[in-house]
Formats: structure tokens, C-alpha cells, sequence
């Protein structure tokens, strides 16, 4: 049991909900076999999905209300853009290098490369009209994933200067002429990038804020007239950059809007980027980032036919968003466009724009069929060698291929020299696990409804129970004790693993040679709610847009279980250990910390970190958390538990000699057994 009598969430949020009846009467469970249905995880996150997309603005205070909101709400939207430990009002322009200059009759092209961050450089051409104004207007174009972007979406960029504003067309990361990464998770297996709190979505909208503060520095701008607009990929980046940034006084995303409970319900997520989404602490939607752009003049295009991007979600955005900008008495400010077709652009969508832009910046009323469209004409396009920036080679250290790897910076192990350090450090730890990496556990959960199901004798007394961990999940566990085992017994809980059957935790509960109860039990994904590993790529992506990962709903259930158990009249309810082996272990140390009751822990091969990379296809281990390794990481969690006895077993990495040198400096109740198997621990 952790120091202190108390468990860390007493009196707190999480205490509340696991507390049931508190009546020993009333803990007894019955005996019944009432089927309770089972959903999937699937239907459970397109569920979920549904809540947070329904739940967008709903909530819709008066105008002046809802300016007051903003600056709260944009700083938690940058939160989950990972941009917190970077983001500055202070900032000063970028370092920019200008590489050449490509001259045209009606305008003129200045190649340059901009300084983000120290080290990590963007390319970008600015098209700059032949006969500026003293003081333009600007557009920031930010591309899609094409490749060869500069000459893809030039001709946007020069209807902007042949229209008389000055346009900064900004290359991906992805798809620069120097290659980054966008799909870490979408197919390099990069999972622990979810336990980072990276997204690549927070990286492209720094740059995009970079690329205003340096029109803001231009001679020819005016830097009260700027606006931000892009397809696909540089659509949903035109609504981040829009959102975080209030310089972007018009913006204007092409095919790149959907809801949340589309990209699930839909599968839409399996076609998208990892930029096309944030690490979603708070349950967002994007109707909530178009909450942070209103009510500066928003147009929104799409296409019918969109296959990463369904129309009827943009629809419904469209209804939120309008209820929102009649609050400021701005509805005009809002319009969306749909064009027929595929995921593209269209002559109205352009067209539709370029008038947008026109009217918002310049303050002119042009109709869309008088602004004039692009020349796409393949004579009329620049050819790559014109237009590229590195003409001389990447700058020395460029830091775009491994951003990904240092763009957060991890927490460090806490320094605890003695008791009450650990204390504050694991009331920290705890405070910030809730906010930021378990914000999706339910905030009103059923009841546990214990039902002992059936009764057995086969190789020791048991029964098979069940519990309701959340609103449509019904879970089960067994409980096996010798006959001479006096009840009410100390119990071990074991967690079945993905791929497990049945009887798999049979030996190892048999192994400890002590007058206990085991108890095995069945988190989701596991046993009777098991899914095929070829679906674990869409769950894990699909799980963490919905603010929760398949691990952190497994540590949920651990929560729930521990509770369950210590219902069982043949439990000793003070005396309840939890025991888990390889990916599971992630989820039991979690749990064991939030229970704050567990008497024992038991880790069989349990992983070294949670900042490493998985299997591609998304099988295997999955034990990703949301931001978790800016607050902790796996050892430090071990050794927060102190004075928990804690049974290392196997081939224990390394990482865990930190947990038992914070258990040998804090000393006795608690104890660390690092043994080879587990008959080998004594217990006491």
C-alpha cells in the first residue's frame, strides 16, 4: 500500500468514481448468469467519436462570454498541438536566406529557406506582385502532400501576386526538398509518439507561424492584412495555423475538414496523415478549432466526393459553426463551398477563394466569376530546378529528418532523496497523469455491478465473475483458491494478455507459494473482447484521436477490476496484489499507482520504456499512453510506488535499476525482489 494510509486519488476525482457502495452488505455480490451485451472496440470508439463531435460547441455562451473562453481554450488547443514548450509571444523573426530570384512580367519570385527552431529550416517561394503596393496584404499558401510542391500549387500562389498580394508558399515538412516525417505512426511504427505528445500537426503550425513573422518583417506587407489558406493536408493545416494565430485575419481550408466521428465511424482516419490530427488531451473536435478562428472570416471548401474527407461531416461543421458566428452576429464572415468530384481543387473553389481574399484583405467586392482563375496551362508552370531552394545543398545540421525525436522534451527522472519527496513527486505525477494522459476516463461511470456468473470445483474452488468497467462493456475475471486457503483471502490479480487464452495465467498463478486467492481477469482487447491484430493499426490511430490509447483504456479497467475483486467475499479487501506480464505490465504499474492500494506488484518482462518505437503494421505491444513521457515513463512509475513491495521478474531491463535505487535510498516497508522466476519470491 502507498505511504500515507491514503490512496493518491482520495478525496480527488478519481476516488469519487471508484468508490461504489460503501456498505458491506452491499459489496456482496449475487449469484447470476444475466447476459449483459458486450459492444467492440470499434463500435465503442466510433461511440466515443460520436459523443465528442455532437458534444463541439454545444455548450455556446453569448459572444462576450465566449471571447473570455478563447485565450483558455487556444492555450489548451496548443497544449495538444505540442507547441507549449515552444510557444512564445515574445519570439523575433526568423533567420532567413534568400538563394535566388526568378523574374516574371507580372511578378517576381524570391526563393528562401526560413529558421523555425534552431536548426530545422523550411523552404518556401515568395511571390511578390510587379508593382507592389506600398503596403500589401498576404496570403501564407501551405501545401498539401504533393510531391514537387513548389511547382504543384505555384499557380495559386501567382494568382495571389497577379491579384496584388504578396504570397509565401511554404513546403511540408514531409515532402521539402529536404524529407521529414509525417507518418510516424501511420507507418513507421512509431507509436511512442502518442506517449511524446508529438504530432507532426504542431510542427507544420509552428512553421506556419514562423512563415508570419517573417511577412510580418517584409518591407511590403502589412502585417494587419494577413490571411492563410491551403488543400488537403494544407487545408487542416490552414485551420490550426488559423486557430493559433490571430494574425490570420482570413482563412480558407480546401479538403481538409471532417469531424471526428467521421474519420471513425467512416474509416476516413485509415486514408489521413498523423498531421491531420492532434494529440486530443481535451476531447476536440474540429468544429471546436473553428471555434478559435471565429469570427475573422472563415470559407470553407469541399468536395462531394471526397474519399479522406466526407462531405456529410463537413455539412454538420457547417450547421456548428453557423450557430456560433450568429452568437458574434457575423454569419456572412462564414461560408463553405462544395465542388463536385474528388478530393481536389475545382474553378468555383478557387475562384470562390481568390474573391474571399479579395473582399477580406483588400476590400474590394469582386464576384468569383470576375477574379479570374488559375493558369494551369503545363507551358505556363515553373519547373522544379527554377524554383528550388537548396541550390547550393541543405544548410550544415539541418535538423528536419529527426525533429521528431527532440521537438518534445521528456521528462526527466525526479530527484527523491526522501519520503515526502516522493510524496509530492507522485502527487504531481498523479495530478498531471489525470490531466493529460487519462482526461478521457469516464467522468460518471456505471456501477460495477459485481455478478458471480458461475461457481466451480476443478483443481482448487472458484468462480467466474463479472463487472461493468464503463457503459457498454462487460467484463469477466476467475477466481481459483486451494481449499485450505481460509477466506476471506489475500489475492493476487493477474491481467490477461492480447492473444491469451483462457487458462494462460494457470502456472504462473500457481507458482506463489502462499495461502492466496488468483484472480485473473480480462481487460478489453483481451480474452472474450479480443480483436484480430490485423485491425490493431486502425484501433491504436483511431483510439488516440479520441483522446485515449488502448493501454490507457486497459489501465481503466485494471481500476475497475481492483475494485470488483475486493467485493468477492473470498478476498481480503485490505490485502489485494496486482501481477501482470510483458505489455501488460505498463498497464499495471499505471494502475497500481492511481489505486494507491495495491499491496504487491508483480512485473514478469516488463518493457524498459514507453519511448520506443513498435511493429509498423501495429501489432505487437501496445502500451503507448497520451503525453505520458512528459510527465514520467515507465521505471519512475516503479519507483513512485515505493513503499508498495514491487517482485521484478525475468529479464528485467535495466531502466528499473533507477525504481530499486529509489526503493534502497527510502528503505523499509518497502522492498524490491529482482528474482529470475517467480518461485523464488518469498512472500511475507
Amino acid at each position: 500500500m502507498i505511504a500515507g494510509g491514503l490512496a493518491p486519488w482520495s478525496g480527488g476525482a478519481l476516488a469519487q468514481l471508484l468508490a461504489q457502495t460503501p456498505g458491506a452488505a452491499a459489496l456482496r455480490p449475487r449469484v447470476s448468469s444475466r447476459m449483459v451485451p458486450t459492444t467492440n472496440l470499434r463500435d465503442y470508439l466510433a461511440r466515443e467519436a460520436q459523443r465528442i463531435t455532437a458534444r463541439a460547441l454545444a455548450d455556446l455562451p453569448d459572444a462576450a462570454a465566449w471571447r473570455r473562453s478563447q485565450p483558455e481554450k487556444r492555450r489548451q488547443f496548443i497544449e495538444m498541438l505540442g507547441l507549449d514548450q515552444w510557444w512564445s509571444e515574445q519570439r523575433g523573426p526568423p533567420a532567413v536566406v534568400v538563394t535566388g530570384t526568378v523574374e516574371r512580367e507580372r511578378y517576381r519570385i524570391v526563393k528562401l529557406y526560413y529558421e523555425c527552431l534552431p536548426k530545422l529550416y523550411a523552404t518556401a517561394n515568395l511571390y511578390l506582385p510587379k508593382t507592389p503596393a506600398a503596403k500589401s496584404p498576404a496570403v501564407l499558401y501551405v501545401c498539401g502532400h504533393a510531391l514537387n510542391q513548389k511547382t504543384r500549387y505555384g499557380p495559386q500562389a501567382r494568382r495571389f501576386a497577379e491579384l496584388g498580394f504578396v504570397c509565401l508558399l511554404v513546403e511540408t515538412l514531409q515532402r521539402g526538398e529536404v524529407t521529414g516525417y509525417h507518418h510516424g505512426c501511420y507507418s513507421e511504427g512509431w507509436w511512442h509518439w502518442y506517449s511524446r505528445g508529438y504530432s507532426p500537426a504542431g510542427l507544420e503550425t509552428l512553421m506556419g507561424v514562423r512563415a508570419f513573422d517573417l511577412l510580418a518583417e517584409r518591407p511590403e506587407v502589412d502585417a494587419t492584412r494577413m490571411g492563410v489558406t491551403g488543400i488537403s493536408g494544407g487545408g487542416a493545416l490552414s485551420w490550426w495555423i488559423g486557430a493559433v494565430d490571430e494574425r490570420a485575419k482570413v482563412v480558407a481550408p480546401v479538403c481538409g475538414t471532417a469531424s471526428l466521428y467521421s474519420h471513425v465511424h467512416d474509416r476516413t482516419i485509415d486514408g489521413n496523415c498523423d498531421c491531420i490530427w492532434w494529440t486530443n488531451t481535451y476531447l476536440w473536435d474540429q468544429a471546436d478549432v473553428g471555434g478559435l478562428i471565429a469570427p475573422r472570416p472563415l470559407l470553407v471548401a469541399a468536395a462531394e466526393a471526397d474519399a479522406m474527407f466526407a462531405i456529410a461531416s463537413v455539412r454538420q461543421i457547417e450547421r456548428q459553426l453557423t450557430g456560433l458566428y450568429r452568437k458574434f452576429d457575423a454569419a456572412a464572415l462564414l461560408r463553405f463551398i462544395e465542388t463536385p468530384g474528388r478530393h481536389s481543387y475545382h474553378a468555383r473553389s478557387r475562384t470562390g477563394i481568390f474573391a474571399w481574399f479579395v473582399r477580406h484583405l483588400q476590400g474590394r467586392d469582386v464576384a468569383p466569376a470576375d477574379v479570374g482563375d488559375i493558369d494551369d496551362r503545363p507551358e505556363s508552370r515553373e519547373s522544379d530546378e527554377t524554383l528550388r531552394v537548396y541550390v547550393s545543398g541543405s544548410p550544415p545540421g539541418n535538423r528536419v529528418p529527426t525533429i521528431q525525436d527532440d521537438f518534445v522534451v521528456l521528462a526527466p527522472p525526479p530527484q527523491i532523496a526522501e519520503p515526502a519527496a516522493l510524496v509530492r513527486e507522485r502527487d504531481r505525477t498523479i495530478a498531471e497523469l489525470q490531466r493529460r494522459t487519462f482526461h478521457a476516463f469516464p467522468a460518471d461511470p456505471p456501477p460495477l455491478d459485481v455478478q458471480i456468473e458461475h461457481e466451480f470445483d476443478e483443481s482448487g474452488l472458484g468462480c467466474r465473475f463479472a463487472f461493468t468497467p464503463e457503459e457498454g462493456w462487460r467484463l469477466h475475471g476467475e477466481l481459483v483458491r486451494r481449499p485450505a486457503v481460509a477466506t476471506p483471502a489475500p489475492a493476487v490479480v493477474w491481467l490477461h494478455g492480447p492473444g491469451e487464452d483462457r487458462f494462460a495465467l494457470r502456472p504462473a498463478m500457481n507458482r506463489i507459494a502462499a495461502p492466496w486467492a488468483g484472480v485473473s481477469v480480462q481487460p478489453r482487447g483481451t480474452g472474450e473482447t479480443s480483436w484480430s491484430e490485423d485491425l490493431n493499426w486502425h484501433l491504436r490511430r483511431a483510439a488516440a484521436w479520441t483522446g485515449r490509447t488502448l493501454a490507457s483504456m486497459r489501465v481503466w479497467d485494471t481500476l475497475r477490476a481492483l475494485q470488483a475483486v475486493r467485493q468477492l467475499p473470498e478476498v481480503d479487501p485490505r490485502r489485494v496484489s496486482l501481477a501482470a506480464r510483458g505489455e501488460m505490465c505498463a498497464v499495471a504499474l499505471y494502475a497500481a499507482l492511481l489505486d494507491g492500494d495495491v499491496r504487491t506488484l508483480i512485473l514478469d518482462g516488463a518493457p524498459a520504456t514507453q519511448n520506443a518505437p513498435g511493429q509498423r503494421d501495429g501489432r505487437g505491444p501496445a502500451i503507448e499512453m497520451l503525453n505520458c513521457l512528459r510527465i514520467t515513463d515507465l521505471p519512475q512509475v516503479a519507483g513512485l510506488l515505493w513503499p508498495t513491495e514491487l517482485v521484478l521478474v525475468g529479464a528485467t531491463p535495466a531502466t528499473y535499476r533507477w525504481s530499486k535505487e529509489v526503493y534502497d535510498r527510502l528503505g523499509p516497508p518497502g522492498r524490491v525482489s529482482w528474482i529470475k522466476e517467480l518461485r523464488e519470491w518469498q512472500p511475507r
